[in-house]
C-alpha cells in the first residue's frame, strides 16, 4: 500500500503502523514535508528554553530513571531559592525568556515553597514564560502554581499503552491519574506539553499508535518526545536504547499531525547521535533547551546515562548551540516562543 503523506490527518491506524515501520526509502520525503508545514507555522525559528533541574529528589521508583527513589548511587541534591533565581539571572542576560523549573516528584517542595519560587520569578520577570515540570499533583496544587504566575506545564505521560504503562511504573502508578493531571492542566488554562519515550523497553508499534491518539485527543501545545535511553542504576539497566532513526521519524509525524505544535529536539536525541539536536530540528523540531542548571549539580540530574552538557557554562552553551542551529539551517530567537494558534 502506497502511503500519501499529505493524508497524514486521516490516517487509520493501520496506515500509521506502516508509516512508523517504514523503511528508509520514505524517511527523506517524510523530513521534508515535516520541515515545510514547521517553516509555515515558526518559519526558521527556534526557541531556546533555560532548564533548570533543582532537584534529584523523588518519591517515583519508575524502572527507567536514574533518580529513581530506590536508587541508593544517586548524589542528590536540592537548589536553594537564591541559586534558582540565579540561574534565572543569568538566562535572562543570556537572552532566555523561558524558564523551565523541572525536578523529580520531590516532597520537600511544598506548595507553599513552589508558590514563592515561583511568585519571585514572575516579579522579576514579567515578560517570560514559567513553565513547571515536577509531575503528577492535585487540581489544587497546580491551580495554586497558575495563581502564583507559572503558564506552562510539561507532563510527558510517557506512554498511552495501559499494558505498557504498567511495565514501565510500580502498581503504585497509573496512566490514568497521569492522563487526570493532564486534563485538569488543560481546564486550569496551562499552556500544557505531553509526550513518550521512543523505543521503550517492550514498546509496539501499536503503543506508538495509542500515543499518537492520546495526544490528538489531549491537543496538547508542547510534545516533547525523546529516546529511552538505559541506566546503570534501574531494572533497564541491560535493555538497547531507541534509535534516532525511529525518533527522528516520530518527531516528522508528530510535526505533520500537529502543525502548531511547540515540538523539542531534545538533549536525549544529542544523547544517543553527535548531531542529534541537529537532526531533530531538519526533523520538525522548534525548540532547545540548554541548560542552567548550576555545573556543579549538572552530573548529578542523571535521569539515563551519558548525558551531555553537563560541563558547559550556560553562556558557552548558548554560544555553541546557536552555531550549531544555524549550521542546521535555522536560527535562535530570543523569544518567549508562545503556541502558534491552530
Amino acid at each position: 500500500m502506497e502511503l500519501d503523506i499529505s493524508r497524514i490527518k486521516e490516517f487509520n491506524d493501520d496506515e500509521l503502523k506502516q508509516l512508523i515501520e517504514y523503511d528508509e526509502s520514505i524517511n527523506q520525503d517524510l523530513i521534508k514535508a515535516a520541515d515545510v508545514v514547521r517553516r509555515k507555522y515558526y518559519d526558521d525559528k527556534v526557541f531556546l528554553r533555560g532548564l533548570i533541574e533543582f532537584t534529584n529528589y523523588c518519591r517515583n521508583d519508575c524502572y527507567y530513571c536514574g533518580i529513581r527513589c530506590s536508587n541508593r548511587n544517586a548524589t542528590r541534591y536540592r537548589l536553594s531559592k537564591e541559586e534558582i533565581l540565579d540561574a534565572c539571572e543569568q538566562g535572562y542576560e543570556l537572552g532566555y525568556r523561558t524558564f523551565v523549573l523541572q525536578g523529580g516528584e520531590d516532597v520537600t517542595f511544598t506548595d507553599e515553597k513552589i508558590c514563592d519560587i515561583v511568585s519571585a520569578i514572575r516579579s522579576k520577570y514579567e515578560d517570560c514564560a514559567i513553565t513547571l515540570s515536577i509531575g503528577e499533583k492535585s487540581k489544587e496544587s497546580y491551580k495554586s502554581y497558575f495563581d502564583a504566575g507559572a503558564n506552562r506545564y510539561l507532563l510527558r505521560h510517557e506512554t498511552a499503552d495501559a499494558s505498557h504503562y504498567g511495565k514501565l511504573h510500580p502498581e503504585s502508578m497509573s496512566l490514568d491519574n497521569r492522563k487526570r493531571c493532564l486534563y485538569n492542566l488543560k481546564e486550569i488554562g496551562y499552556q500544557v506539553g505531553s509526550g513518550f519515550m521512543v523505543g521503550s523497553p517492550y514498546q509496539t508499534t501499536d503503543s506508538l499508535v495509542a500515543d499518537i491518539r492520546f495526544l490528538q485527543d489531549l491537543e496538547p501545545d508542547m510534545i516533547g518526545i525523546g529516546p529511552f535511553i538505559s541506566h546503570k542504576d534501574t531494572p533497564f539497566r541491560d535493555k538497547d536504547n531507541g534509535s534516532v532513526e525511529l525518533i527522528l521519524r516520530m518527531i516528522s509525524i508528530l510535526r505533520l499531525m500537529f502543525p502548531y505544535v511547540l515540538l523539542p529536539s531534545t538533549t536525549a536525541l544529542g544523547t544517543i547521535s553527535p548531531t542529534g539536536r541537529e537532526l531533530g530540528l531538519q526533523a520538525g523540531a522548534n525548540v532547545v533547551m540548554p541548560n542552567l542548571t548550576p555545573v556543579k549539580y549538572r552530573t548529578q540530574y542523571e535521569l539515563y546515562d551519558g548525558k551531555i552538557c553537563t560541563g558547559e557554562e550556560a553562556a558557552e552553551c548558548r554560544g555553541c548551540l546557536e552555531k550549531r542551529i544555524e549550521s542546521a539551517g535555522y536560527r535562535v530567537v530570543t523569544d518567549r516562543g508562545d503556541v502558534a494558534k491552530n
